[in-house]
């Protein structure tokens, strides 16, 4: 039936959007569904590597510090290393006092430390942890080992504070960076969750992508797809001018009260009291479709037998009566059951309680063959 079909399409698209689902988590810009010419993700420039940060997880940009959380490390650790409010390093990163950090995950400091030497290792080596390297780097001590120094060159991550509707993936197209190196910079989880308030640093972006309107491609390969204009920045705000009168109201269709009465004289009675809400098509709609409340008591359409109690695909109840002249009567939207196959049922008698669906379907077969149901109802 064409409702066994909705249902089956439903199932088919939820496990389709599943499938889009990768490694980083569901793409909210489903830019991942449509590769090659249609994807922007070549427009977004590779990154530098995230600076490594010194002995006590620190990372000095020109402008403010970051600190790199270690394996079991909480905001009070943090804070307790580094000799600062716990408190105050909680709000300026928008988390919770006692909250737990994820080996990696980068906190903004909310003030700047001074220069701090490494603690040395044994035979006067430091050892400086990259946690997104994961493994540990020895280097003779230098300078730049034990003192934090700014990052060389004019580059200085930009910050972001996170608000309220926005994704990696959105916060990434608007620095025109890839969601990988904010990932990387930031010690963001696999499932790229973002929070309200959370402070990103954003890397640097390397070499941009060239632009389209000015590539010369060589004959038959093709031209760049040019960068959407919603992929750079918003559109503008438009305020529409409503009409000085609005339109006429769309007419309203019952077809339970424009349908053609039934003769008298019909062989069967309605199964349950409720308007026609869908009529009988040919290889569409097999029956009709009679509105009722849940719990309505779903009555024989005429004196006969039950030949068959079963299922649908949903679990809903079918019940086929049989009638004299090689006619059957088919009663679909059930919920309980008050005969079952083999009982012989009068005219009225009740065959169960309409579901919660908010109608009973109801079809009429001379042998195995369906027939408009209204022209044998009275």
């Amino acid at each position: 039936m064409s409702r066994t079909f909705r249902r089956a399409a439903n199932v088919g698209a939820a496990a389709f959007l599943l499938a889009s689902c990768g490694a980083t988590g569901f793409d909210a810009d489903l830019r991942g569904w449509m590769p090659g010419a249609l994807s922007t993700a070549d427009a977004a420039a590779s990154a530098a590597p995230r600076p490594q940060p010194d002995d006590r997880g620190v990372i000095t940009f020109p402008t403010y510090q970051v600190a790199v959380a270690r394996s079991g490390d909480t905001i009070g650790s943090v804070a307790a290393r580094l000799g600062v409010d716990a408190a105050r390093l909680a709000q300026h990163n928008a988390l919770p006092a006692n909250a737990p950090l994820g080996a990696g995950q980068v906190l903004v400091l909310p003030q700047r430390l001074g220069a701090s030497g490494a603690a040395a290792a044994p035979g006067g080596r430091a050892v400086v942890s990259d946690p997104f390297a994961r493994q540990s780097a020895r280097s003779t001590p230098s300078p730049a080992a034990t003192t934090p120094q700014p990052a060389s060159g004019p580059a200085n991550p930009t910050q972001h504070v996170v608000v309220a509707g926005e994704t990696a993936w959105s916060v990434a197209r608007k620095y025109n960076v890839s969601v990988q190196d904010l990932a990387a910079w930031n010690g963001l989880p696999s499932s790229m969750t973002l929070r309200v308030g959370q402070r990103l640093i954003v890397p640097v972006a390397g070499q941009k992508a060239p632009d389209p309107a000015i590539v010369t491609t060589a004959p038959g390969s093709g031209s760049p797809t040019p960068r959407p204009p919603s992929a750079e920045r918003p559109l503008p705000s438009e305020t529409t001018i409503p009409a000085a009168d609005p339109g006429p109201a769309a007419p309203t269709t019952d077809l339970g009260a424009t349908r053609t009465a039934a003769s008298a004289g019909g062989r069967f009675q309605m199964p349950v009291s409720g308007s026609i809400i869908r009529v009988y098509e040919k290889g569409k709609n097999d029956g009709i479709d009679i509105s009722a409340t849940a719990g309505t008591a779903v009555k024989a359409a005429g004196r006969g037998t039950v030949a068959a109690v079963t299922q649908d695909t949903t679990g809903t109840p079918i019940v086929v009566v049989r009638h004299d002249g090689n006619l059957m009567t088919v009663y679909t939207g059930l919920d309980g059951l008050d005969v079952a196959k083999g009982d012989t049922v009068s005219a009225g008698q009740s065959l169960g309680k309409a579901g919660r669906g908010g109608f009973v379907h109801f079809e009429v077969r001379q042998g195995f063959d369906s027939v408009d149901p209204e022209k044998y109802l009275n």
